[in-house]
């Protein structure tokens, strides 16, 4: 009787236990059924560093075709740059959960093939593609030995490729640093790339021509890098009213000229009618081919009558030039060896290494752009007006004002650092606001009622940008071979200074309508290493991993038996 309740019993038991596997399937069944008809990801980062900003996502949500990334990081790489490899992979992941299927991407190994003559065409390859390679050492055990890698992306769509540099490199810093950087901004070069290759109605952005501007040798590199966003043209105003109709923005490069009153009248109303402006303007004509082919040149104020327009904008361009103990170097003949001249390296103090406001998405994280013949300007406070440094001197800094003589004299003594200390002082200033025209109360009526000018005296909400060096934008040329070098790049060091990053930014800024440059600003702390306590305690923690999880297990272990043998030794 006993024997048969209990068999009764333990089916009873078996019956529950069955029905509640069922119970549990059912349930697991219904919640993935349930949550396929919904979508949701929780970022408990404090910075929110796995969040993907509103604009990624919408472009994300409408892409009409697939992209696909092709990513060269993969292999036997260092220690950094497994973590940049991975953070790639956690971004991509990220951007593909929100594209309805319509993004892959693959991780290649370009150093893969055993042959090298094969590697070597494959780097080859990858770099007419526009990727750069980073040759890096590693070290194992007591041996040394360098790697080429290409951290850096190919993405494709809608027929079309291009390429995205994953690393960003930036003088100054460590490698781990740099990596840190890099991953900070990888949702902004990913989806920069792609409204690269999607961008089939671009803006409308226009050199203008015609008052001694920089010629299109000059400005090729910068026109080359807009292009790849915008439909870059140039134009002359030449007093015509509509001759910016259709435009969305206009560059107005280094004039060394006179504007008309009606070419400014044509700007101004393009100006409230919505057009945005990056003005280079220099207020002192100063040139780096009259010093050297003279012992000095003469700083002369520039008379391009621009002046009033800008002061009823905002912006004071000051009558000046920087000296910057921060600056380029520039080779100098010191002496003679033999018959040949013997040079040397001094920083140049008209050439200043400008520094970015790294609170503001247009230059944060950006190299030092390089200027030459850099003057300093001032912001108006005006009603409805905000201004915002974008780029300064260093605070090693001081002011000479024009006219003033310029010579190479001035590297032959030490330089006396209580006059350098003045700065920083503003070379690129952002206004925002509503414009007020400077030819209001100054039409006469004929013109005010005119429909086919249309006059406006005040702008809704725009914006600009002022920089008092229009070398900043202007790419070094062989004249002799009719060749431009890279915006940014100067040859006497083959350094890559930040110009051509900081007009890009500049010009997305005031035109993009994604949020490109919001994806950009975005800032989550660096929580850097330290290398030093590492160093100290690395057997100690090496030794704590490795102990740790073995005495874990065998403390659970015994604690098992002991209450074992403590419930059925009874």
């Amino acid at each position: 009787m006993v024997k048969n309740q209990s068999n009764k019993n333990l089916k009873g038991k078996k019956w529950i236990d069955l029905g509640s596997l069922i119970i549990a399937l059912f349930a697991i069944i219904l919640l993935n059924y349930v949550g396929s008809f919904f979508f949701g990801r929780y970022d408990l980062t404090a910075e929110k560093r796995y969040t993907l900003s509103d604009a990624t996502i919408d472009n994300l949500e409408n892409l009409e075709d697939i992209v696909f990334v092709r990513v060269y990081l993969e292999g036997n790489l260092p220690t950094e740059f497994r973590e940049l490899r991975d953070a790639t992979k956690e971004m991509l992941d990220e951007l593909r959960a929100y594209s309805s299927g319509n993004l892959e991407y693959e991780f290649i190994n370009p150093s893969a093939s055993t042959d090298e003559e094969e590697r070597v065409e494959v780097y080859k390859e990858l770099t007419r593609q526009g990727l750069q390679y980073s040759n890096i050492r590693m070290r194992t055990g007591d041996k040394l030995s360098e790697q080429i890698i290409f951290p850096g992306a190919i993405l494709t769509f809608n027929g079309k490729e291009t390429p995205i540099q994953i690393l960003k490199g930036q003088k100054g810093i460590s490698q781990q640093e740099m990596i840190a950087n890099s991953i900070q901004q990888l949702e902004y070069e990913f989806m920069s790339a792609l409204k690269k290759l999607s961008n089939d109605e671009a803006k409308r952005v226009a050199f203008i021509e015609g008052h001694g501007e920089m010629d299109k040798l000059m400005t090729a590199d910068a026109e080359k890098a807009l292009s790849e966003f915008y439909n870059v043209e140039r134009v002359t105003i030449n007093e015509q009213v509509h001759a910016l109709d259709g435009l969305d923005a206009i560059i107005i490069a280094r004039p060394d000229s006179a504007y008309s009153e009606k070419d400014k009248f044509v700007i101004d109303q393009f100006v409230m009618n919505g057009g945005k402006v990056l003005w280079c303007i220099d207020p002192v004509f100063a040139r780096m081919d009259s010093l050297k082919q003279s012992q000095f040149t003469m700083g002369l104020a520039l008379d391009h009558n621009l002046t009033d327009q800008l002061f009823k904008y905002g912006v004071r361009l000051n009558n000046d030039l920087i000296m910057d103990l921060e600056a380029v170097p520039i080779p100098i003949v010191t002496g003679m060896v033999g018959n040949q001249p013997n040079y040397e390296m001094f920083a140049w103090f008209y050439m200043p290494l400008l520094i970015g406001n790294q609170n503001h998405p247009i230059s944060m994280g950006l190299e030092r752009v390089k200027g030459e013949f850099s003057s300093s300007l001032e912001a108006i406070e005006l009603d409805g007006i905000k201004s915002t440094t974008l780029l300064s001197s260093s605070e090693k800094s001081r002011i000479v004002n024009a006219p003033t003589r310029i010579s190479f004299n001035v590297l032959r003594e030490k330089p006396r650092y209580e006059m350098y200390s003045s700065g920083p002082h503003n070379v690129g200033l952002l206004l925002e606001g509503n414009f007020t025209s400077v030819f209001k109360n100054r039409l006469p009526k004929k013109i005010l009622d005119d429909d086919g000018i249309d006059f406006k005296e005040q702008s809704a909400s725009n914006k600009m940008i002022v920089l008092s060096d229009g070398n900043i934008i202007a790419n070094e040329v062989n004249r002799k071979e009719e060749i431009y070098y890279a915006l940014g790049f100067y040859k006497y060091t083959e350094e890559t200074y930040g110009n051509k990053e900081f007009l890009l930014n500049a010009m997305n800024y005031l035109l993009d309508d994604s949020g490109l440059l919001n994806i950009r600003s975005k800032d989550f702390k660096i929580r850097m290493l330290d290398q030093s306590k590492i160093d100290r305690d690395r057997i100690f923690w090496q030794s704590l991993n490795t102990a740790f999880p073995i005495a874990l297990v065998l403390l659970f272990g015994w604690l098992r038996m002991y209450f074992r043998k403590r419930i059925y030794g009874r």
